[in-house]
């Protein structure tokens, strides 16, 4: 890894690190036993052992210049071992969370295990640590590819890579002490959410500077969707995580947006956080890894390009269906509701589109588990697109809101859409990344995915029979127009539901865990006996042309 920095990028790492450590002891300073204090060591203990690992190979020689020919690949390798590792740990958390709502006592009467904790510590892990993860590792595959050009640099990708999950680290091991902003998939807090701003800008940089170097004169679709990707989560979380610190010595601070406006800028983040980190990225997955499995052309280019334009306008408007029967005024809660109605046309495009470039290549459906991900993820994308749709039609969400079957709904679309594509996008990228002739074992990618599939089925339809149970007893009055049923009844009601689901992300994590063994017995095996891709070499999407055109 360090042996193909040149002395200057070396160099560069040593002086962004040393600045790190020297932040990292100032925050321990100013924050002693504060979270802040905390996270200063952490920052401490992060670079303090990557400036030790760069120096002890500062002085190695300059790496060959024929590298420059090569594709650079190292930090899709190290960011696919990061995303496995996220991956278990967030699913392990998610299954112990799921299990402390059916069995209490598994928080062992402490505040770090508390359900309040280790929630935000699954959905950050799991979101961010995995899909995040996931999604810088393909993009600056598929950019080079795509792209026919080699990143702009070999700083810039590793400094996104630690830098991100850097914050991811300091995201989670302060929700475990208490620190967050109590914001949905924002929890965060000021110094973390800066850091982040700075990573982002880097990444964004270097994926225009890499598009500006391309050979191949057409940007293919699946840039489009990682650069609106990378856009537009900067403008979200930017203005979303906007706020004053109470001092500079402490973790807490509070946001600039007062009350109703507060709940509106949350959820134009939130509902465009799952737009644009959880749609539009995965979408740029399915639109390279997918024709590049089957070996078809997608159907048809020009319906990638409309969907595109259709969800990048429509999303940004849907984030008010949230608030229904809230202070927000009428106008924008219809709003949000017409918008997210409209939003199932690019979204189903998209899911078509999917489904119908594998015509011609069903039987590899049938064979070739990689694939069969691939298919169940665009199904999922299209039935969980349908179900958003439909929960932001406002009676419905009167009966759905606050129950769950909106967790059902989300988990549809996050274990369904988002982990699927990315496993199937995974156990394509790997073999040709690391030179191999396939994975370890087709047995244990078959074995993944019926536990994937299995604990997916298991969850969701265990959610929506809970939510909807919960929202009719809710709902449900006396001759005398008092609640029928108390809360405690609903509880009691959800028992058998709760078990079910953490059965249900049970299997979808022992599938997790099958998959990154799979991944590192194929990583460790002998590389196939062939000269190495040169730039030159097209490898991406056969062609723009569609049979449909």
């Amino acid at each position: 890894m360090i042996g193909q920095l040149t002395a200057g990028e070396r160099q560069l790492s040593v002086v962004i690190l040393i600045a790190l450590v020297i932040i990292g002891i100032a925050m321990a300073a100013a924050g002693r036993f504060d979270p802040l204090g905390v996270h200063g060591v952490v920052v401490l203990l992060c670079s303090g052992v990557l400036l030790a690992r760069l120096l002890s190979s500062l002085f190695e020689p300059e790496p060959h210049p024929e590298r420059l020919s090569k594709y650079y690949d190292d930090p899709i390798k190290a960011g696919i071992v990061f995303t496995m590792i996220w991956a278990v740990f967030g699913m392990f958390v998610g299954v112990w969370a799921a299990a402390q709502l059916a069995w209490p006592s598994l928080n062992f009467d402490t505040s770090w295990t508390s359900f309040g904790r280790i929630r935000p510590a699954h959905t950050t892990g799991v979101i961010f640590g995995f899909g995040g993860n996931a999604l810088i590792a393909t993009s600056f595959h598929v950019v080079q590819r795509t792209s026919r050009a080699r990143l702009a640099d070999q700083f810039s990708p590793w400094f996104v890579l630690f830098g991100y999950n850097l914050f991811c680290l300091v995201a989670v091991t302060g929700y475990l002490m208490g620190v967050t902003q109590s914001k949905e998939y924002a929890e965060a807090e000021w110094y973390a959410d800066l850091w982040l701003v700075i990573v982002w800008v880097t990444y964004f940089v270097l994926y225009i500077r890499t598009l500006a170097r391309r050979k191949e004169p057409h940007i293919y679709v699946a840039n489009w969707y990682y650069m609106a990707f990378i856009l537009v989560v900067a403008m979200l979380h930017i203005v979303n995580n906007i706020a004053i610190p109470i001092s500079l010595s402490h973790a807490k601070s509070y946001t600039v947006w007062p009350g109703v406006q507060d709940a509106m800028v949350q959820w134009w983040y939130g509902h465009n956080a799952v737009a644009f980190f959880l749609t539009a990225g995965f979408l740029a997955m399915l639109y390279y890894y997918l024709p590049k499995r089957a070996d078809r052309p997608i159907f048809s280019y020009r319906l990638s390009i409309l969907s595109f334009w259709g969800i990048t306008f429509f999303y940004m408007w849907v984030g008010s269906h949230h608030l229904h029967y809230t202070a927000l005024p009428h106008w924008v809660q219809n709003l949000g509701m017409t918008f997210s109605v409209m939003l199932l046309v690019p979204s189903w495009a998209s899911a078509g589109n999917a489904l119908l470039t594998l015509n011609g290549a069903w039987h590899k459906v049938r064979d070739d588990a990689t694939l069969r991900f691939m298919f169940i993820a665009a199904i999922f994308y299209g039935l969980s697109t349908f179900e958003g749709s439909f929960l932001a039609i406002r009676p419905v969400n009167s009966l759905s809101h606050y129950t769950d079957w909106t967790v059902g709904h989300v988990h549809a679309g996050v274990l369904g859409w988002v982990a699927m594509i990315t496993f199937g996008a995974l156990y394509t990228l790997v073999p040709s990344l690391w030179r191999r002739e396939r994975m370890y074992s087709s047995m244990l990618v078959e074995a993944h995915f019926w536990l994937a599939l299995a604990g997916t089925l298991i969850y969701i339809f265990a959610m929506w029979n809970s939510g909807i149970i919960q929202g009719l007893m809710w709902r449900t009055y006396t001759e005398q127009n008092t609640l029928t049923y108390s809360f405690i009844d609903s509880l009691v009601a959800m028992y058998p539901y709760y078990i079910a689901r953490t059965f249900g992300g049970l299997l979808f994590l022992i599938g997790a865990i099958i998959g990154s063994y799979n991944i590192w017995m194929t990583a460790r095996g002998a590389p196939v006996s062939r000269a190495e891709q040169d730039l030159p070499v097209v490898d991406g999407p056969v062609s723009p042309a569609t049979p449909a055109e």
